[in-house]
């Protein structure tokens, strides 16, 4: 939980590295919490739940877009790409499986012009 949190505080940190554990706890516990109110919004049956993105929904939604973006870029830059990559997501399918690949890859060794690698020397949530 420690992480999605890290990533919440840094939400409008577009600079350094997000190593992947950060960025995949982040999306892991975003997916869940999105789950989980994607069931409260059948319940109450909020404005659009019939349509599958209920009121809920697409609140949180809203509220994740900007700290999503930003530990994407972080974890481009981990990977020793720049943020721009992260439009490639335009392009369908392919784009978001150039984007899943880069996300999956290991931290680039040491440091790069986007800071010092997060693994060496970082403190680890418990």
């Amino acid at each position: 939980m420690n992480w999605y949190l890290h990533v919440l505080k840094n939400y409008a940190v577009f600079k350094g590295r997000a190593r992947r554990k950060e960025y995949w706890f982040f999306i892991l516990i975003s997916f869940i919490v999105a789950f989980v109110l994607s069931f409260a919004d059948q319940a109450l049956n909020t404005p659009g739940a019939s349509e599958g993105s209920g009121l809920l929904g697409a609140i949180y939604s809203l509220a994740v877009l900007f700290p999503t973006i930003a530990v994407g870029v972080r974890r481009l830059h981990d990977t020793g790409r720049t943020g721009w990559w992260m439009l490639i997501v335009l392009l369908p399918i392919i784009g978001a499986l150039v984007l899943l690949y880069f996300f999956v890859l290991d931290s680039q060794s040491g440091s790069n012009e986007y800071g010092d690698n997060p693994k060496e020397g970082q403190i680890e949530f418990e």
